[in-house]
């Protein structure tokens, strides 16, 4: 399940006994690298993240930056690079849909969308294939929901052939007082469902977001994600509507994990608890286990906290747009994540056990033999002969010539003020004369030659 024979040992630990196989599941999820942040986060906490302007930092859906006369925006970049490499269209597509609900869960309505794509040689079938399908899927879904992409880059070298690199950005916009957050405050308010059915499809995602991806021969068969972009429009709408209700406590995204981190972590951020029916969860298969519905991904899919006694009101807000929405459970005082299915308690682990209590590891690291031999090199200086030729030959290159291939499948709206093909795009705030200059920068090369120096240069740059 992605666990080591230690985290497994630290979790009898936590709970005084084994685990059974569905809280064996909760953990393996919830501790890996793609949600617990274990390898990355003694690194992560190095970036600075406060501010005068800076109203919401890492912890939430996403982050939240003033602008000034009582507005803010509201963005986030998210990876969806292994399901992008095995099935491009839907990996791609999910990954906006993914980034652009965690914006609307915030409060704030999506105005723009962009994206940071990386690619091996563009003279293969498999990368042309790639290339192709991401693209379409990026755009198939920003242009279904009605968000512009405004915005991105695109780079290709040979390391990228078996394990492209998918960012997807989404940007949006609220006022201070409609910001909106994942916690799961007050005990005995309701627990709601909303959104499409769960089925069986991307279960393990988060753990297999956090491995090193195989090549085609050794990669094990996974039920991915499949998004459905005019769901995500309904469900994007809904939700705009509900968080201006006074019934809603919080909401937060079924992302990766699924149910087990949007009830986890809303729970531990209020620090409450949660108790879950799982056989009230609208399924989309039959004979779904607790451990199934608990890793599952499907996508489009909402958790909410609603005050007690105001439940339908939420429920028909859902329903007016053509989206199912059932009470699946309550808040509780007791800390606990409890889930029941089938007139039995399938699982029953403490709130920080799962979020707070996972493993963080300080990993030794060591300078690159390739780093030192480059630094030592002399200085290098080509010796161009014809100007005009080797200018020819770098407009040829796929990474520096034109990509309007690419932005030509994207649509646009009347706020895009610049858009794509520019050094940023230009979006304007609406109902006001104010503009937000959007980009997404990074040179590779310079990364991988010097990480320091190239890491400041993509700053710089953007």
């Amino acid at each position: 399940m992605g666990l080591t024979e230690e985290e497994y040992e630290r979790i009898q630990k936590l709970l005084g006994r084994l685990p059974n196989y569905t809280e064996t599941g909760l953990f393996s999820v919830l501790w890996s690298e793609h949600c617990s942040y274990k390898n990355s986060k003694p690194v992560l906490r190095k970036l600075p993240t406060t501010g005068p302007q800076v109203l919401q930092g890492p912890g939430e859906g996403a982050g939240v930056v003033d602008i000034g006369d009582d507005q803010a925006v509201v963005f986030k970049i998210e990876s969806h690079n292994h399901p992008s490499a095995v099935e491009p269209y839907h990996g791609a597509g999910t990954g906006v849909g993914g980034i652009l609900r965690d914006v609307f869960s915030m409060g704030a309505r999506p105005i723009a969308v962009l994206n940071s794509l990386r690619l091996g040689e563009l003279d293969g079938e498999r990368t042309e294939y790639l290339f192709r399908e991401i693209v379409a899927g990026m755009a198939g879904y920003g242009n279904t929901v009605g968000v512009p992409t405004v915005g991105g880059e695109v780079q290709f070298d040979p390391c990228y052939e078996h394990n492209p690199l998918v960012n997807a950005m989404a940007v949006g916009l609220v006022d201070h007082g409609g910001i909106r957050k994942g916690l799961a405050l007050g005990a005995g308010n309701s627990v709601i469902y909303a959104g499409a059915p769960t089925g069986r499809d991307g279960i393990h995602g988060a753990t297999f977001a956090s491995v090193e991806f195989a090549s085609d021969d050794e990669q094990e068969p996974v039920a991915l994600q499949i998004g459905y972009p005019e769901i995500g429009k309904r469900l994007m709408e809904a939700c705009l509507e509900v968080v201006g209700s006074s019934a809603l406590v919080g909401i937060q995204d079924m992302g990766a994990a699924g149910l087990t981190s949007s009830s986890a972590e809303m729970a531990s951020k209020a620090g409450t608890g949660i108790e879950m029916n799982l056989d009230l969860v609208p399924q989309s298969e039959e004979n779904m286990t607790a451990y199934e519905m608990m890793l599952s991904e499907s996508q489009e899919r909402m958790l909410l906290v609603v005050k007690k006694g105001r439940e339908q009101e939420v429920l028909d807000l859902f329903k007016r747009h053509d989206l199912d929405a059932c009470v699946i459970g309550k808040v509780t005082d007791d800390h606990k994540l409890r889930l029941f299915h089938l007139g039995e308690v399938r699982a029953e682990v403490p709130v920080a056990a799962l979020v707070d209590d996972a493993p963080v590891y300080h990993r030794s690291s060591r300078e690159p033999e390739y780093y030192r031999e480059f630094q030592a090199m002399d200085a290098y200086v080509p010796q161009v002969k014809d100007v005009k030729d080797i200018f020819l030959q770098l407009l040829q290159r796929p990474t520096v010539a034109s990509k309007s291939w690419v932005y030509g499948q994207f649509d646009q709206d009347e706020h895009t003020l610049l858009g794509p093909g520019s050094n940023a795009a230009v979006v304007g705030v609406p109902g006001t004369d104010k503009a937000l200059a959007l980009t997404t920068d990074c040179n590779s090369r310079y990364i991988y030659l010097d990480p320091y120096m190239g890491g400041a240069i993509a700053v710089a740059e953007a």
